[in-house]
């Protein structure tokens, strides 16, 4: 623990409120400057980024969710306009239902939201919400973010007696994610078996002209807001995705653009040593040698940050886990991110972190301010929040000890624009390590191939239920059905199919139990 280091790369700000430190990672005095020429190349491309440059040329898409919080850098007046016109209109609806002028058709006012998305479309507004809430939001919030029959039934327990005062955001970008188009239908379904009209209920978040668009136009929804081909899922809680549930909360949604805006013109920085995201992603390529592998374990000291990691896990895993870079190089690249929070993780992973694989790069949460107003005394001169203080300072020490670095975060408190900054933050590190090791961080085709095996599945589901509806009352084994259907090389996934049918009672698939099970016999 050299205090000469820590001041010599000690980053901070006093207009973010923010403090870096990664003088604890293991760099060598010569490593920045070796890695000046490379930064300042990611540095001009991310500007060019900004200015419009498209991101992905074979979508012909540009990335500009930095223009969410300025919209004067959008590369065109339609798009500045757009945002703000949106940043309004949001503001506006969500003071008509605080103020009563907009109400449920029953004359109600609405005190409850029910959020459908899933990944980004709930992360954001997940990780934000848990963070700012205090128990006196002026609306609560409810998420629906899987395809879970089970976890949509707790969710609709906890207000299926208020629906007539519970509004519902449907949050999907191209209107076809099916997770979100089934959590609609389930939601609809509950208001349709109370006897309440759903559409003066309903409120959609997608891209103009898409399925979901054309939904809530047909079916006369209560309000439409975009989402914009510009804006990733990942980097959305600046759009309506975020912004709106943050709004309908009652939160400060001013204060996150303003952090988030701060953040980004302090990441624009060409000097590294006043660049908070550069020396990060600096710290990130060391660690990964520029070839990924590593784990970013994140570990804030604050309940409200416990879901920062989960929201990190989205942000960096699918910006930067990529089988080729952008010259069509083999490189499988990424970087996997998991995370407690302090001081729990002293009860749970920190003998792996201290004691085992050196894969990893730690980075701290430190959030000075520990409740409003004075704390109780727990021993002289000591409070719960100065054991949470150490608690983080002794693992900070114990992994130097042996000889592992670690990043620090430190921000005043947990605010609006603090989250803000920080979303800013991770979101250009992301940004400019995928510069450096040359891959294209707002791309995702692995995503799209796990759902067009999703949809195969669902095919050979409908087909296999076919089969056995054409030969009622004869049970058959999966082995049977696969022949049966000419689908020899699926047996693994009609076995499954059936299994799953016959343990609900959805399709009529009765099961006979055999011994070994893949004998089991189905029939309709």
């Amino acid at each position: 623990m050299d205090w000469e280091r820590f001041r010599k790369y000690l980053y901070h700000s006093s207009q973010l409120g923010l403090m870096l430190d990664v003088s604890r990672i293991n760099f060598t005095e010569d490593y920045l400057a070796q890695k000046a020429t490379l930064l300042k190349k990611a540095v001009q491309d991310m500007a060019d980024l900004e200015k419009g440059a498209l991101a992905n040329p074979d979508e012909e898409r540009m990335v500009g969710h930095y223009w969410l919080r300025n919209p004067s850098l959008a590369p065109t007046k339609e798009i500045s306009s757009d945002i703000e016109i949106t940043i309004s209109k949001i503001k506006e609806f969500a003071t008509r239902i605080h103020q009563g002028q907009l109400k449920a058709p029953t004359g109600q006012m609405f005190s409850n939201v029910i959020l459908v998305g899933i990944g980004g479309s709930a992360l954001g507004p997940q990780f934000v919400s848990a963070a700012l809430s205090t128990g006196q939001e002026k609306m609560a919030l409810y998420f629906l973010d899987n395809t879970d029959p089970e976890g949509m039934d707790l969710t609709l327990s906890k207000v299926i007696n208020h629906l007539a005062e519970t509004l519902v955001i449907v949050i999907s970008k191209s209107g076809g994610t099916v997770e979100t188009r089934n959590g609609m239908l389930e939601v609809k379904k509950a208001y349709q078996d109370k006897g309440i009209s759903f559409a003066n209920h309903f409120v959609a978040v997608t891209q103009e002209g898409s399925a979901l668009d054309g939904i809530a136009v047909q079916e006369g929804w209560l309000e439409r807001f975009p989402m914009w081909d510009w804006v990733g899922g990942r980097t959305s809680e600046m759009s309506a995705v975020g912004l709106l549930p943050l709004a309908l909360q009652g939160f400060d949604l001013d204060s996150m653009l303003k952090g988030a805006a701060a953040c980004d013109e302090a990441t624009r920085n060409p000097d590294l040593h006043n660049n908070p995201a550069a020396l990060m992603a600096l710290m990130w390529l060391l660690a990964t040698s520029g070839q990924g592998g590593t784990d970013l374990v994140i570990l804030p000291y604050k309940d409200r940050l416990q879901l920062f990691a989960k929201y990190l896990q989205q942000l960096v895993m699918e910006s930067l886990g990529k089988e080729k870079d952008l010259a069509g190089q083999t490189v499988h690249q990424g970087i996997a991110v998991f995370g407690n929070k302090g001081s729990t993780d002293q009860h749970s992973y920190v003998q792996q972190l201290l004691d085992g694989p050196t894969n990893v790069l730690i980075t701290f949460v430190e959030v000075l301010k520990d409740r409003s107003g004075p704390s109780l005394e727990v021993e002289k001169d000591v409070t719960s929040g100065d054991y949470l203080a150490a608690f983080l300072q002794g693992t900070r020490r114990a992994l130097a000890e042996r000889g592992k670095g670690s990043i620090t975060i430190t921000v005043p408190e947990v605010n609006a624009y603090c989250l803000g900054m920080l979303i800013a933050l991770f979101e250009r590190t992301v940004g400019l390590y995928a510069n450096m090791v040359n891959i294209n961080a707002y791309h995702q085709p692995a995503v799209e191939s796990g759902k067009r095996g999703a949809q195969l599945t669902i095919d050979i589901q409908v087909a296999a239920l076919a089969y056995l509806r054409s030969k009622p009352g004869q049970a058959f084994t999966a082995e049977e059905v696969a022949k049966g259907m000419g689908k020899e090389s699926e047996i693994e996934t009609i076995f499954k199919i059936l299994e799953h049918a016959g343990s609900n009672p959805d399709h009529g698939v009765k099961r006979q139990e055999e011994v070994p099970i893949y004998n089991n016999k189905y029939s309709i």
